[in-house]
């Protein structure tokens, strides 16, 4: 493959390909024809009289072809906390990791519960970002949880949903009141579901944690609010989504309320299906996360919800930390970890060990969550972006953060192998990402 930069705008036939559509459920090899930014063409059969001409070539090698990554759970550090990220080094982390849209969280210095602050992240990504970005705002002012930000305004100015990041919304009352004039606007309220009183702990609550005389935060903790939060919807007919769940026990409430009619979606972090509470056994504080790995069992519950469909949506649930943050003692360490170049490896690893078809995996992190929030991408469709991320899913690697092009290097995958890379990665016609480049 050729690693030359290409021009927006450019003509571009991407041929011997293994295109990959999870809409249509597209799943051959076939070639693509990108012009001006958008999806001209696309099939099995195209170019089969020739490429064409005055269009540069791109040879997949048969490799697979797909929408690029929407990635809707971000943190970055721009502004307020610029050592740790920036719109400049959190979209080429992205770019690495093959998003090709990513939506930030609003837990900025100061957080996005205003429209000047919302504007000014609009200009700095628009300058700064190689991938589309977009921002949620703060649901509550100043993330506090108590009086409500403007969201009719913040929603007009741009934000494409609401939320308080990592904080949970503790009064019931404030939460009812967020989702009814949501209502009005056919808003979407991201919660953070953790009883903030039940929540005290640094890990999961268990044998583990015990041994390790770390302090336990129980599953019901978040089972419990994601139960008041149900009947909240129900009382107030809102669009809910819970921004990460890590539990059997909440994906039980999730699947229920969806049987019951309920405006519900859900997210879980790569990491929460992916990996368990036994990567903290070495007091590991790159696996110190909000909310805490969880036992197998739970990793297990929350690998089946994805398979059945209860869980919607899966998040890198990026959140860069400086070193003085991560290495300290445990229990003084921040929560969190960077996710976004590990994501397509991690829900790789779900088709290759015949839990979730590829595809199934793919409308996760693609189309699932670009719906969601009502965003153009997700789709190998002809006049839709050309947003693509090309990869080879068998490809091994073994995972070294001093690779990553993140400025945060706090992964919990730091040293495990994983299966699939990114090659290339395309955002509205332009190569944004060339492997070995």
């Amino acid at each position: 493959m050729s690693a030359k930069p290409l021009k927006s705008g450019e003509r571009i036939a991407y041929v011997n390909a293994r295109l990959l559509d999870p809409v249509t459920g597209l799943d051959t090899p076939g070639a693509l024809l990108s012009d001006g930014g958008v999806i001209a063409d696309m099939g099995p059969r195209l170019f089969n009289d020739g490429r064409p001409s005055g269009a540069t070539v791109v040879d997949c090698d048969g490799q697979c072809l797909a929408p690029g990554l929407v990635d809707i759970r971000v943190s970055l550090g721009e502004p307020g906390a610029e050592h740790k990220e920036t719109f400049a080094s959190g979209s080429r982390a992205a770019a690495a990791g093959g998003v090709t849209t990513m939506v930030c969280t609003p837990d900025t210095d100061p957080p996005v519960d205003d429209v000047s602050v919302l504007e000014f992240m609009n200009r700095r990504a628009h300058d700064s970002a190689i991938v589309n970005v977009r921002t949620m705002a703060a649901i509550t002012k100043g993330m506090a949880g108590k009086q409500m930000s403007e969201m009719g305004l913040l929603a007009a100015a741009g934000a494409v949903g609401f939320t308080d990041g990592y904080q949970s919304i503790a009064n019931a009352q404030v939460l009812r009141r967020a989702l009814s004039y949501a209502t009005t606007f056919d808003l979407l309220i991201c919660h953070h579901t953790e009883v903030p009183e039940l929540a005290t702990g640094v890990m999961n609550e268990g044998e583990l944690a015990t041994r390790l005389g770390l302090a336990g935060i129980s599953v019901q903790a978040e089972a419990i609010m994601v139960e008041r939060d149900m009947r909240l919807v129900e009382l107030t007919g809102g669009r809910y989504h819970a921004a990460g769940i890590s539990t059997g026990a909440a994906a039980d409430v999730i699947r229920a309320a969806k049987k019951r009619g309920l405006k519900v979606t859900c997210a879980v972090s790569a990491a929460h299906f992916a990996l368990n509470e036994n990567e903290i056994s070495h007091y590991r504080t790159f696996a110190k996360l909000t909310p805490p790995l969880r036992s197998e069992d739970d990793r297990k519950a929350i690998v089946e919800a994805l398979r059945d469909g209860t869980i919607d949506v899966v998040t890198s649930a990026h959140t860069p930390e400086d070193p003085e943050a991560k290495r300290v003692p445990f229990a003084q360490a921040a929560p969190g970890a960077v996710g976004l170049e590990t994501l397509l490896a991690a829900c790789l690893q779900q088709s290759h060990n015949g839990r979730v078809p590829l595809l199934d995996m793919l409308r996760r992190v693609t189309v699932a969550p670009a719906d969601l929030l009502g965003l153009p991408a997700g789709r190998l469709a002809k006049g839709a972006p050309a947003d693509l991320v090309l990869f080879d899913a068998g490809a091994p690697w073994r995972v070294d953060v001093e690779k990553f092009h993140s400025k945060a290097k706090n992964s919990p995958f730091d040293g495990h192998l994983m299966q699939g890379r990114v090659l290339r990665t395309v955002v509205g016609g332009r190569t944004v990402f060339t492997a070995g480049a």
